[in-house]
Protein backbone atom coordinates (compact mmCIF):
# COMPACT_ATOMS: atom_id res chain seq x y z
CA UNK A 1 0.00 0.00 0.00
CA UNK A 2 1.11 3.54 -0.60
CA UNK A 3 -0.36 6.92 -0.45
CA UNK A 4 -1.05 7.21 -4.41
CA UNK A 5 -2.78 4.10 -4.35
CA UNK A 6 -5.50 4.95 -1.67
CA UNK A 7 -6.69 7.77 -4.17
CA UNK A 8 -6.61 4.75 -7.11
CA UNK A 9 -8.96 2.72 -4.81
CA UNK A 10 -11.62 5.54 -3.81
CA UNK A 11 -11.97 6.60 -7.10
CA UNK A 12 -13.08 2.78 -7.79
CA UNK A 13 -14.83 2.17 -5.14
CA UNK A 14 -17.01 5.53 -4.97
CA UNK A 15 -16.24 7.35 -8.15
CA UNK A 16 -18.97 9.31 -8.12
CA UNK A 17 -18.62 10.43 -4.23
CA UNK A 18 -17.56 14.27 -3.21
CA UNK A 19 -14.21 14.07 -2.62
CA UNK A 20 -13.02 17.88 -2.45
CA UNK A 21 -15.37 20.95 -1.80
CA UNK A 22 -14.58 24.26 -2.19
CA UNK A 23 -16.73 27.43 -2.80
CA UNK A 24 -16.40 26.75 -6.05
CA UNK A 25 -16.37 23.13 -7.43
CA UNK A 26 -17.09 20.31 -6.29
CA UNK A 27 -14.96 17.08 -7.61
CA UNK A 28 -15.78 13.51 -7.25
CA UNK A 29 -13.19 11.14 -6.33
CA UNK A 30 -13.24 9.97 -9.73
CA UNK A 31 -12.32 13.35 -11.28
CA UNK A 32 -9.86 13.75 -8.62
CA UNK A 33 -8.06 10.80 -9.18
CA UNK A 34 -8.48 12.10 -12.94
CA UNK A 35 -6.57 15.28 -12.63
CA UNK A 36 -3.94 13.82 -10.45
CA UNK A 37 -2.61 11.31 -13.16
CA UNK A 38 -3.21 14.74 -16.13
CA UNK A 39 -0.58 16.92 -13.88
CA UNK A 40 1.32 13.50 -12.95
CA UNK A 41 2.22 12.64 -16.77
CA UNK A 42 2.59 16.40 -17.69
CA UNK A 43 4.99 16.51 -15.16
CA UNK A 44 6.85 13.65 -16.41
CA UNK A 45 6.86 15.28 -19.48
CA UNK A 46 8.79 17.98 -18.04
CA UNK A 47 11.39 15.39 -16.91
CA UNK A 48 10.44 14.97 -13.41
CA UNK A 49 11.89 11.55 -12.29
CA UNK A 50 11.40 9.13 -8.97
CA UNK A 51 13.55 11.06 -6.56
CA UNK A 52 12.63 14.20 -7.77
CA UNK A 53 11.57 17.19 -5.13
CA UNK A 54 8.37 19.47 -5.76
CA UNK A 55 7.86 22.34 -3.58
CA UNK A 56 4.36 23.28 -3.22
CA UNK A 57 3.84 26.77 -2.01
CA UNK A 58 -0.16 26.94 -2.23
CA UNK A 59 -2.62 27.82 0.54
CA UNK A 60 -5.68 24.71 0.61
CA UNK A 61 -7.21 24.40 -2.89
CA UNK A 62 -7.43 21.48 -5.09
CA UNK A 63 -4.52 22.48 -6.95
CA UNK A 64 -2.56 21.49 -3.61
CA UNK A 65 -4.26 17.74 -3.77
CA UNK A 66 -3.44 17.42 -7.35
CA UNK A 67 0.05 18.12 -7.02
CA UNK A 68 0.72 16.43 -3.71
CA UNK A 69 -0.76 13.06 -4.96
CA UNK A 70 0.39 13.39 -8.40
CA UNK A 71 4.38 13.80 -6.81
CA UNK A 72 4.12 10.76 -4.90
CA UNK A 73 2.49 8.45 -7.87
CA UNK A 74 5.60 9.41 -10.08
CA UNK A 75 7.84 8.67 -6.71
CA UNK A 76 9.10 11.78 -6.82
CA UNK A 77 8.58 13.56 -3.28
CA UNK A 78 6.19 16.49 -1.98
CA UNK A 79 7.55 19.54 -0.19
CA UNK A 80 4.14 21.51 1.42
CA UNK A 81 5.73 24.93 2.61
CA UNK A 82 3.83 27.68 4.70
CA UNK A 83 2.23 30.12 2.32
CA UNK A 84 3.26 32.42 4.70
CA UNK A 85 7.01 32.18 3.92
CA UNK A 86 9.01 35.22 2.44
CA UNK A 87 11.42 34.63 -0.50
CA UNK A 88 14.83 34.19 1.57
CA UNK A 89 12.90 31.55 3.49
CA UNK A 90 11.86 30.05 0.15
CA UNK A 91 15.09 30.21 -1.04
CA UNK A 92 16.97 28.25 1.98
CA UNK A 93 14.42 24.80 1.79
CA UNK A 94 14.75 25.04 -2.26
CA UNK A 95 18.48 24.93 -1.82
CA UNK A 96 18.28 23.02 1.18
CA UNK A 97 16.04 19.92 -0.25
CA UNK A 98 17.59 20.18 -3.79
CA UNK A 99 14.20 20.72 -5.26
CA UNK A 100 14.22 20.78 -8.82
CA UNK A 101 10.31 21.67 -9.18
CA UNK A 102 8.82 24.27 -7.48
CA UNK A 103 4.67 25.61 -7.92
CA UNK A 104 3.28 28.57 -6.21
CA UNK A 105 -0.63 29.87 -6.34
CA UNK A 106 -1.07 33.39 -7.69
CA UNK A 107 -2.46 34.56 -4.65
CA UNK A 108 1.21 34.30 -3.00
CA UNK A 109 3.12 35.01 -6.47
CA UNK A 110 5.33 38.30 -4.88
CA UNK A 111 6.71 35.71 -2.12
CA UNK A 112 8.60 33.40 -4.91
CA UNK A 113 8.41 36.43 -8.10
CA UNK A 114 12.42 36.55 -7.83
CA UNK A 115 12.85 32.48 -8.46
CA UNK A 116 12.49 32.85 -11.98
CA UNK A 117 16.41 33.73 -11.31
CA UNK A 118 17.17 30.17 -10.63
CA UNK A 119 17.70 28.47 -13.94
CA UNK A 120 17.44 24.88 -12.33
CA UNK A 121 14.00 24.83 -11.38
CA UNK A 122 10.64 24.21 -13.33
CA UNK A 123 8.63 26.50 -12.00
CA UNK A 124 4.67 26.47 -11.96
CA UNK A 125 2.23 29.03 -10.54
CA UNK A 126 -1.89 29.11 -10.91
CA UNK A 127 -2.95 31.74 -13.51
CA UNK A 128 -1.79 33.03 -16.24
CA UNK A 129 1.61 31.96 -17.28
CA UNK A 130 4.50 34.46 -16.70
CA UNK A 131 7.82 34.52 -18.52
CA UNK A 132 9.84 31.31 -17.49
CA UNK A 133 6.81 30.64 -15.11
CA UNK A 134 4.82 27.49 -16.78
CA UNK A 135 0.50 28.02 -16.08
CA UNK A 136 -0.74 25.23 -13.66
CA UNK A 137 -3.56 25.16 -15.93
CA UNK A 138 -1.14 23.60 -18.61
CA UNK A 139 -0.85 20.69 -16.33
CA UNK A 140 -4.02 19.32 -16.02
CA UNK A 141 -3.81 19.54 -19.78
CA UNK A 142 -1.87 16.20 -19.21
CA UNK A 143 -2.79 12.72 -20.41
CA UNK A 144 -5.47 10.88 -18.41
CA UNK A 145 -3.38 7.37 -19.07
CA UNK A 146 -3.44 6.00 -15.49
CA UNK A 147 0.46 5.92 -13.64
CA UNK A 148 0.81 2.55 -11.59
CA UNK A 149 3.05 3.77 -8.52
CA UNK A 150 4.53 0.76 -7.10
CA UNK A 151 6.16 2.48 -4.83
CA UNK A 152 6.41 0.50 -1.42
CA UNK A 153 5.30 1.27 2.41
CA UNK A 154 9.62 1.96 2.87
CA UNK A 155 9.66 3.96 0.19
CA UNK A 156 10.00 8.23 1.27
CA UNK A 157 7.36 10.00 0.33
CA UNK A 158 7.42 13.70 1.58
CA UNK A 159 9.25 16.25 3.34
CA UNK A 160 7.85 18.67 5.90
CA UNK A 161 10.00 21.16 7.47
CA UNK A 162 9.92 22.53 11.07
CA UNK A 163 9.09 25.96 11.81
CA UNK A 164 12.91 26.85 12.61
CA UNK A 165 11.88 28.59 16.27
CA UNK A 166 14.87 27.98 17.20
CA UNK A 167 17.28 28.18 13.99
CA UNK A 168 17.06 26.99 10.75
CA UNK A 169 13.76 24.73 9.41
CA UNK A 170 14.79 20.95 9.60
CA UNK A 171 13.64 18.86 6.87
CA UNK A 172 11.33 16.00 8.01
CA UNK A 173 11.85 13.08 6.03
CA UNK A 174 8.71 10.41 5.62
CA UNK A 175 8.05 7.31 4.36
CA UNK A 176 4.57 6.18 3.12
CA UNK A 177 4.39 3.74 5.83
CA UNK A 178 5.14 6.64 8.05
CA UNK A 179 1.94 8.28 6.37
CA UNK A 180 -0.39 5.32 6.95
CA UNK A 181 0.24 4.54 10.86
CA UNK A 182 -0.72 8.13 11.87
CA UNK A 183 -3.85 8.12 9.30
CA UNK A 184 -5.04 4.43 10.82
CA UNK A 185 -4.87 6.12 14.09
CA UNK A 186 -7.22 8.87 13.37
CA UNK A 187 -9.36 6.59 11.72
CA UNK A 188 -9.63 4.30 14.86
CA UNK A 189 -9.29 7.01 17.48
CA UNK A 190 -12.11 9.04 16.28
CA UNK A 191 -13.54 6.94 13.50
CA UNK A 192 -13.74 8.08 10.01
CA UNK A 193 -15.70 6.80 7.51
CA UNK A 194 -16.89 7.41 3.74
CA UNK A 195 -19.38 9.62 5.20
CA UNK A 196 -17.29 12.05 7.10
CA UNK A 197 -16.79 15.20 6.35
CA UNK A 198 -13.30 16.80 7.18
CA UNK A 199 -12.67 20.87 7.16
CA UNK A 200 -9.60 21.78 6.17
CA UNK A 201 -8.71 25.23 7.51
CA UNK A 202 -5.24 25.06 8.85
CA UNK A 203 -2.63 24.98 6.71
CA UNK A 204 -2.01 21.51 4.85
CA UNK A 205 1.72 22.30 5.00
CA UNK A 206 1.65 21.23 8.33
CA UNK A 207 2.01 17.81 9.86
CA UNK A 208 -1.07 17.73 11.72
CA UNK A 209 -3.44 18.91 9.07
CA UNK A 210 -1.79 16.60 6.47
CA UNK A 211 -1.09 13.18 7.73
CA UNK A 212 -3.38 12.74 10.37
CA UNK A 213 -6.48 14.36 8.58
CA UNK A 214 -6.06 14.51 4.81
CA UNK A 215 -4.63 11.24 5.11
CA UNK A 216 -7.04 9.44 7.14
CA UNK A 217 -9.80 10.99 5.01
CA UNK A 218 -8.17 10.16 1.73
CA UNK A 219 -7.68 6.44 3.73
CA UNK A 220 -11.29 5.95 4.00
CA UNK A 221 -12.95 7.78 1.15
CA UNK A 222 -14.18 10.80 3.41
CA UNK A 223 -15.07 13.98 1.82
CA UNK A 224 -12.70 16.92 1.88
CA UNK A 225 -13.53 20.47 2.50
CA UNK A 226 -10.68 23.14 1.36
CA UNK A 227 -10.77 26.53 3.25
CA UNK A 228 -7.71 28.80 1.91
CA UNK A 229 -7.33 30.54 5.18
CA UNK A 230 -9.11 30.66 8.80
CA UNK A 231 -11.32 33.52 9.90
CA UNK A 232 -13.63 32.68 12.77
CA UNK A 233 -16.81 33.46 10.34
CA UNK A 234 -15.74 31.24 7.62
CA UNK A 235 -15.41 28.47 10.21
CA UNK A 236 -18.70 28.84 11.55
CA UNK A 237 -20.27 29.52 8.07
CA UNK A 238 -18.55 26.16 6.63
CA UNK A 239 -19.07 23.76 9.89
CA UNK A 240 -23.08 24.64 9.38
CA UNK A 241 -23.56 24.59 5.49
CA UNK A 242 -21.20 21.43 5.18
CA UNK A 243 -21.95 19.57 8.09
CA UNK A 244 -19.06 19.14 8.84
CA UNK A 245 -17.84 16.06 11.18
CA UNK A 246 -13.83 16.12 12.03
CA UNK A 247 -12.10 19.85 12.31
CA UNK A 248 -8.63 20.67 13.80
CA UNK A 249 -7.04 23.66 14.56
CA UNK A 250 -4.77 25.34 16.86
CA UNK A 251 -6.04 26.69 20.01
CA UNK A 252 -6.20 29.81 18.74
CA UNK A 253 -8.53 29.45 16.28
CA UNK A 254 -11.12 28.01 18.80
CA UNK A 255 -10.64 30.88 20.91
CA UNK A 256 -11.11 33.42 18.30
CA UNK A 257 -14.17 31.91 17.14
CA UNK A 258 -15.50 31.33 21.00
CA UNK A 259 -15.72 35.06 21.17
CA UNK A 260 -17.66 35.98 18.38
CA UNK A 261 -20.69 37.28 18.89
CA UNK A 262 -22.79 35.31 16.04
CA UNK A 263 -21.36 31.80 17.09
CA UNK A 264 -25.01 30.92 18.68
CA UNK A 265 -26.53 31.84 15.31
CA UNK A 266 -24.96 28.81 13.89
CA UNK A 267 -25.64 25.14 13.72
CA UNK A 268 -22.46 22.94 14.43
CA UNK A 269 -24.61 20.20 15.66
CA UNK A 270 -23.11 18.07 13.22
CA UNK A 271 -19.22 18.37 14.45
CA UNK A 272 -18.45 14.83 15.89
CA UNK A 273 -14.97 15.81 17.09
CA UNK A 274 -13.56 19.15 17.21
CA UNK A 275 -10.01 18.56 17.24
CA UNK A 276 -6.95 20.92 18.63
CA UNK A 277 -3.51 20.30 19.39
CA UNK A 278 0.04 22.45 18.99
CA UNK A 279 -0.63 23.90 22.16
CA UNK A 280 -3.06 22.64 25.17
CA UNK A 281 -6.00 24.74 26.49
CA UNK A 282 -6.11 25.15 30.32
CA UNK A 283 -9.32 24.82 32.37
CA UNK A 284 -10.47 28.06 31.78
CA UNK A 285 -9.72 27.87 27.93
CA UNK A 286 -11.95 24.69 27.73
CA UNK A 287 -14.82 25.26 30.13
CA UNK A 288 -15.17 29.00 27.69
CA UNK A 289 -14.88 27.09 24.12
CA UNK A 290 -17.10 24.17 25.49
CA UNK A 291 -19.70 26.85 26.42
CA UNK A 292 -19.59 28.84 23.26
CA UNK A 293 -19.63 25.88 21.09
CA UNK A 294 -22.03 24.13 22.79
CA UNK A 295 -20.43 21.00 22.81
CA UNK A 296 -18.54 18.24 24.75
CA UNK A 297 -16.25 16.82 21.25
CA UNK A 298 -13.52 18.21 22.41
CA UNK A 299 -10.20 16.28 21.75
CA UNK A 300 -6.92 17.30 22.52
CA UNK A 301 -3.88 15.89 20.60
CA UNK A 302 -0.10 16.05 21.02
CA UNK A 303 2.73 14.78 19.28
CA UNK A 304 5.14 16.60 17.07
CA UNK A 305 6.19 16.69 13.41
CA UNK A 306 9.07 14.10 14.33
CA UNK A 307 6.33 11.56 15.33
CA UNK A 308 4.45 11.84 11.95
CA UNK A 309 2.78 13.22 14.19
CA UNK A 310 1.71 11.01 16.67
CA UNK A 311 1.93 10.97 20.75
CA UNK A 312 -0.92 10.95 23.24
CA UNK A 313 -4.65 12.55 23.17
CA UNK A 314 -6.97 13.22 25.97
CA UNK A 315 -10.56 12.47 25.13
CA UNK A 316 -13.78 14.11 25.09
CA UNK A 317 -14.75 12.79 28.68
CA UNK A 318 -11.81 13.19 30.23
CA UNK A 319 -11.92 17.15 29.35
CA UNK A 320 -14.09 18.05 32.62
CA UNK A 321 -11.54 16.84 35.15
CA UNK A 322 -7.97 16.72 33.15
CA UNK A 323 -8.10 19.96 30.82
CA UNK A 324 -4.47 21.37 30.23
CA UNK A 325 -3.23 17.62 30.23
CA UNK A 326 -2.61 15.78 27.05
CA UNK A 327 -3.89 12.41 28.05
CA UNK A 328 -2.86 9.05 30.08
CA UNK A 329 -2.03 6.97 26.94
CA UNK A 330 -0.04 7.03 23.63
CA UNK A 331 -2.63 6.92 20.78
CA UNK A 332 -2.85 3.80 18.62
CA UNK A 333 0.47 3.09 16.93
CA UNK A 334 2.24 4.96 19.65
CA UNK A 335 3.83 4.33 22.69
CA UNK A 336 5.54 7.16 25.56
CA UNK A 337 8.14 7.36 28.48
CA UNK A 338 9.36 10.33 30.36
CA UNK A 339 13.17 10.05 31.32
CA UNK A 340 15.90 11.38 32.56
CA UNK A 341 19.24 12.62 31.10
CA UNK A 342 20.37 8.86 31.31
CA UNK A 343 17.19 8.28 29.43
CA UNK A 344 16.13 6.29 32.32
CA UNK A 345 12.47 6.16 33.28
CA UNK A 346 11.75 8.96 36.06
CA UNK A 347 9.07 8.18 38.99
CA UNK A 348 5.91 9.43 39.04
CA UNK A 349 5.05 13.46 40.04
CA UNK A 350 8.67 13.76 39.07
CA UNK A 351 9.62 15.55 35.79
CA UNK A 352 10.89 14.22 32.76
CA UNK A 353 11.58 14.02 29.09
CA UNK A 354 8.81 12.86 26.43
CA UNK A 355 9.92 10.31 24.51
CA UNK A 356 7.65 8.50 22.24
CA UNK A 357 8.31 5.10 19.76
CA UNK A 358 5.90 4.11 16.97
CA UNK A 359 5.57 3.26 13.00
CA UNK A 360 4.63 7.23 12.48
CA UNK A 361 7.94 8.44 13.29
CA UNK A 362 10.08 10.04 10.78
CA UNK A 363 12.82 8.60 8.33
CA UNK A 364 15.07 11.05 9.47
CA UNK A 365 15.86 14.67 9.38
CA UNK A 366 17.31 15.47 5.22
CA UNK A 367 21.29 15.36 5.44
CA UNK A 368 21.22 15.93 8.84
CA UNK A 369 22.39 12.15 10.22
CA UNK A 370 24.08 13.70 13.14
CA UNK A 371 20.73 15.81 13.96
CA UNK A 372 19.00 12.55 13.65
CA UNK A 373 20.97 10.55 15.49
CA UNK A 374 20.80 13.25 18.71
CA UNK A 375 16.71 13.23 18.19
CA UNK A 376 16.19 9.35 17.84
CA UNK A 377 18.03 6.85 20.12
CA UNK A 378 17.10 3.26 20.42
CA UNK A 379 14.09 3.67 17.98
CA UNK A 380 12.73 6.60 20.40
CA UNK A 381 12.34 9.77 19.59
CA UNK A 382 13.42 12.42 22.26
CA UNK A 383 11.08 15.47 22.12
CA UNK A 384 12.58 18.14 24.37
CA UNK A 385 9.34 18.45 26.12
CA UNK A 386 9.28 18.29 29.60
CA UNK A 387 6.37 16.37 31.17
CA UNK A 388 5.02 15.16 34.80
CA UNK A 389 2.66 12.07 35.46
CA UNK A 390 0.04 12.54 37.91
CA UNK A 391 -1.72 10.28 40.67
CA UNK A 392 -4.26 9.42 37.78
CA UNK A 393 -1.80 8.36 35.33
CA UNK A 394 -1.82 11.76 33.02
CA UNK A 395 0.79 13.79 31.90
CA UNK A 396 1.25 17.45 32.28
CA UNK A 397 3.71 19.11 29.49
CA UNK A 398 5.42 21.10 31.38
CA UNK A 399 7.75 22.98 29.16
CA UNK A 400 10.25 22.52 26.06
CA UNK A 401 13.95 21.49 28.01
CA UNK A 402 15.02 24.45 25.86
CA UNK A 403 12.88 27.06 27.57
CA UNK A 404 13.90 25.74 31.26
CA UNK A 405 14.64 28.53 33.40
CA UNK A 406 17.62 27.84 35.90
CA UNK A 407 17.75 30.53 38.46
CA UNK A 408 19.86 30.38 41.29
CA UNK A 409 20.37 26.81 40.84
CA UNK A 410 16.41 25.85 40.63
CA UNK A 411 14.39 24.86 37.66
CA UNK A 412 11.39 26.78 36.63
CA UNK A 413 9.42 25.64 33.93
CA UNK A 414 7.63 28.77 32.55
CA UNK A 415 4.79 26.70 31.32
CA UNK A 416 3.38 26.24 34.67
CA UNK A 417 3.74 29.95 35.55
CA UNK A 418 2.39 30.95 32.72
CA UNK A 419 -0.95 28.52 33.30
CA UNK A 420 -1.16 29.82 36.89
CA UNK A 421 -1.38 33.72 34.98
CA UNK A 422 -3.80 32.79 32.74
CA UNK A 423 -6.25 31.83 35.64
CA UNK A 424 -6.35 35.68 36.75
CA UNK A 425 -9.86 36.84 34.91
CA UNK A 426 -7.70 40.23 33.73
CA UNK A 427 -4.54 38.03 31.82
CA UNK A 428 -5.55 37.03 28.15
CA UNK A 429 -2.30 35.72 27.74
CA UNK A 430 1.11 35.57 29.41
CA UNK A 431 4.51 33.85 28.56
CA UNK A 432 7.61 33.75 30.79
CA UNK A 433 11.52 34.10 29.85
CA UNK A 434 14.73 33.72 31.50
CA UNK A 435 16.95 37.13 31.71
CA UNK A 436 20.55 37.32 32.72
CA UNK A 437 21.32 37.77 35.89
CA UNK A 438 24.90 38.68 37.44
CA UNK A 439 23.79 36.17 40.50
CA UNK A 440 21.36 34.19 40.02
CA UNK A 441 22.54 33.30 36.53
CA UNK A 442 19.02 33.91 35.10
CA UNK A 443 15.93 35.27 36.51
CA UNK A 444 12.00 35.05 34.96
CA UNK A 445 9.87 37.64 33.62
CA UNK A 446 6.66 37.94 32.59
CA UNK A 447 4.99 39.40 29.25
CA UNK A 448 1.35 40.12 29.74
CA UNK A 449 -1.20 39.95 27.60
CA UNK A 450 -4.26 41.88 29.87
CA UNK A 451 -7.82 43.38 29.39
CA UNK A 452 -7.43 46.26 31.44
CA UNK A 453 -4.70 48.75 32.33
CA UNK A 454 -3.50 48.59 36.41
CA UNK A 455 -1.50 50.89 38.04
CA UNK A 456 0.38 48.66 39.63
CA UNK A 457 0.33 45.32 37.79
CA UNK A 458 3.17 43.53 38.70
CA UNK A 459 2.28 43.49 42.55
CA UNK A 460 -1.06 42.57 41.67
CA UNK A 461 0.05 39.48 40.13
CA UNK A 462 2.83 38.67 42.31
CA UNK A 463 0.14 38.44 45.03
CA UNK A 464 -2.16 36.41 42.87
CA UNK A 465 0.93 33.72 42.36
CA UNK A 466 1.91 33.53 46.02
CA UNK A 467 -0.70 31.25 46.52
CA UNK A 468 -0.45 29.32 43.18
CA UNK A 469 3.44 28.42 42.55
CA UNK A 470 6.49 28.27 44.87
CA UNK A 471 8.03 31.60 45.47
CA UNK A 472 11.17 30.88 43.56
CA UNK A 473 8.84 30.43 40.65
CA UNK A 474 7.37 34.31 40.62
CA UNK A 475 8.55 36.17 38.06
CA UNK A 476 10.20 39.78 39.48
CA UNK A 477 9.80 41.33 36.15
CA UNK A 478 6.76 42.13 34.03
CA UNK A 479 5.76 43.75 30.84
CA UNK A 480 2.19 44.68 29.19
CA UNK A 481 2.01 43.75 25.36
CA UNK A 482 -0.81 43.99 23.35
CA UNK A 483 0.16 40.74 21.52
CA UNK A 484 2.34 37.40 21.76
CA UNK A 485 4.18 36.71 18.78
CA UNK A 486 3.23 33.48 17.78
CA UNK A 487 3.72 31.32 14.62
CA UNK A 488 1.29 29.90 12.16
CA UNK A 489 0.05 27.11 14.75
CA UNK A 490 0.17 29.22 17.68
CA UNK A 491 2.78 28.32 19.07
CA UNK A 492 4.53 30.82 21.35
CA UNK A 493 8.10 32.08 19.71
CA UNK A 494 10.13 32.59 22.77
CA UNK A 495 12.90 33.69 21.03
CA UNK A 496 11.52 36.91 19.76
CA UNK A 497 10.79 37.88 23.47
CA UNK A 498 14.24 37.25 24.53
CA UNK A 499 15.87 39.49 21.94
CA UNK A 500 17.12 43.03 23.25
CA UNK A 501 16.63 41.06 26.53
CA UNK A 502 19.56 42.61 28.82
CA UNK A 503 21.27 41.55 32.14
CA UNK A 504 19.17 42.92 35.13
Amino acid sequence: MNISSLLVDQSRKYPKHEALVTPQERISYQKWNERVNRVANRLKDLGMTPGDKLIIHMPNVPEFMYLYLAVIRLKGMAIPINAKLTQPEIQYIIGHSEAKFFATHEWLFEQSEGLAENDSLTLIKTGEPQGDWLSFAELLKGDTTPIECDATEDDEASILYTSGTTGKPKGVVFTHRNILTVATMICIEMPMNKDSRVLHMMPLSHSAPLHLFMAAGLYVGATHVLAPTFTPELLMQMVSQEKITHFFGAPVAYLMTAKHPDLAKHDLSSMKYWVYGGAPLGKKEVNFVKQQFQTDRLVCVYGLTEAGPNGTLLTPEEHDEKSGSIGKRAALNCEIRLVDEEGKDVPQGEPGEIILRGEGTMKGYYQAPEQTAETIKDGWLYTGDIAREDEDGYYWVIDRKKDVIISGGVNIYPTEVEDALKEHPNVEDAAIIGIPHPEWGETAKAFIVTNRTENDLASELKTFLSNRVASYKIPRLYEEVEALPRNATGKLLRNQLREGQSVT
